[in-house]
């Protein structure tokens, strides 16, 4: 009896190799396809968190740049002020008009808490930025422009109003600028450091902070629809004025 034996296909010579080889180039194809997807959405995550990141530390170094600007107005204001002592200490007849100069001469803190509120209060955004000495720095320029604002604006004003400095010559010369002018300097001066210090370790240029400062002025002053509509009604608001100011004149009420 003659028996053939058939030998499968699959284990011919050469068959395995080739059925081993378009395995690995498969699994090769999948490996590759797992790396790309997952390799791509981690770069799009990462430049996400890039842009994130360097929105928040813009928007940080905006608010810190004008609140250094009013602080500088405010120490400027200061000095006036010290200078008009100096002139009315010269010439007391000149109280009439210095003391009008050094009521318009009290420095003024307007400052926008929203930034300093968002930076502060979520610890998503401080992780966000991921640099704890930049973190440590604003937290402190924001504690110094409070002290500014408390020890300095609100005293200079409340002092100047309990003590009714601007009753005559000798309460204006009496009235203590040049401690308030030590305490501005210092705050500026630790001011500045700690902004300069943020500007270099987040690498930002006063050309970044121009730049930027613009848009965010576009985005302020609104549409050119919104801002015709608010000089349409500044407009009317000055007729108005200008109208009930005639009619006070006919009655004569000035």
């Amino acid at each position: 009896m003659n028996i053939k034996l058939h030998t499968p296909s699959s284990l011919k010579a050469g068959s395995g190799m080739s059925s081993m080889k378009q395995f690995l180039l498969s699994l090769l194809a999948t490996t590759v396809s797992i790396a790309l997807t997952f390799g791509t959405a981690a770069i799009i995550d990462y430049k996400k968190k890039q842009s994130e990141k360097r929105e928040i530390v813009m928007m940080v170094m905006y608010d810190m740049s004008n609140s250094l600007e009013c602080v500088e107005n405010g120490d400027y204001m200061i000095l006036n002020a010290m200078n008009l002592q100096r002139q009315l200490a010269n010439d007391t007849t000149k109280f009439k008009d210095i003391w009008v100069e050094i009521a318009v001469s009290i420095p003024s803190a307007y400052f926008t808490e929203t930034t300093e509120r968002i930076f502060s209060s979520s610890i998503e955004t401080i992780n966000t930025v991921g640099n704890v000495l930049f973190t440590e720095n604003v937290a402190d320029f924001y504690h110094i422009r409070h002290n500014y604002k408390t020890l300095v604006c609100d005293s200079i004003s409340k002092d100047l109003v309990q003590k009714m400095s601007f009753d005559n010559a000798r309460g204006i010369l009496n009235f203590d600028y040049f401690s308030f002018a030590m305490m501005s300097g210092a705050f500026l001066l630790d001011m500045r450091q700690l902004f300069d210090q943020c500007k270099q370790m987040m690498d930002v240029s006063e050309e970044d902070l121009d730049a930027y400062r613009k848009e965010r002025e576009k985005i302020d002053q609104g549409s050119p629809d919104e801002r015709g509509q608010k000089e349409s009604k500044m407009k009317k608001l000055k007729q108005l004025h200008d109208d009930i100011e005639k009619a006070k004149e006919k009655l004569n009420l000035k």
